[in-house]
């Protein structure tokens, strides 16, 4: 029986992460995250979100785990991490492939995610996102993502690009 209730839904393992890193790169940075309906690339500079080497570091923590939709031939269409803490589940590294979006791809994987989240007992998912990013901020608050009132300063990291502007996080949750 599949953990999830959509078979294209599964766990990443480590032969997976030069596929999701490229999925992450050309949905968030660059020209080939025009062709989505959300982008970063008007806000943070080149076409690198991150690298094997970050997305390993991600993968081998505590309660971290990939999901991943990939179509009937194999093809990764999307990606999301989620970390346990506690009774929380943070979603991050989101992703759908840009000529994909606004198909619902997106919505299965939130599904995902709270199906993921109730499995192990928690009651709520959080996440990060760019405040200047308004139209995915709606979006998730369609989806029941809440602003918390929490904002983090962005900064620079060296690997993910420069930014164009002052950019800020804000902390969205969604109770289960």
């Amino acid at each position: 029986m599949k953990p999830f209730s959509n078979e294209a839904i599964g766990f990443a393992d480590t032969p997976d992460l030069p596929f999701i890193k490229d999925l992450l790169n050309s949905a968030y940075r660059g020209q080939s995250s025009r062709k989505g309906w959300t982008t970063e690339a008007d806000l943070i500079a080149g076409d690198v979100r991150t690298d094997e080497n970050d997305l390993e570091q991600v993968m081998e923590k505590e309660g971290s785990v990939f999901l991943l939709i990939r179509s009937t031939e194999k093809v990764l269409q999307a990606c999301v991490n989620l970390q346990q803490h506690g009774n929380k589940i943070y979603l991050g590294m989101f992703a759908v492939q840009p000529y994909l979006q606004g198909k619902g791809i997106g919505k299965c994987m939130l599904t995902a995610a709270d199906e993921y989240a109730l499995s192990l007992g928690c009651n709520a998912i959080y996440m990060s996102v760019i405040d200047a990013r308004k139209e995915l901020i709606a979006w998730y608050n369609r989806h029941g993502f809440l602003p918390t009132g929490e904002v983090k300063t962005f900064v620079e990291d060296g690997l993910t690009g420069k930014h164009l502007q002052p950019l800020q996080f804000l902390i969205l949750q969604k109770d289960l």
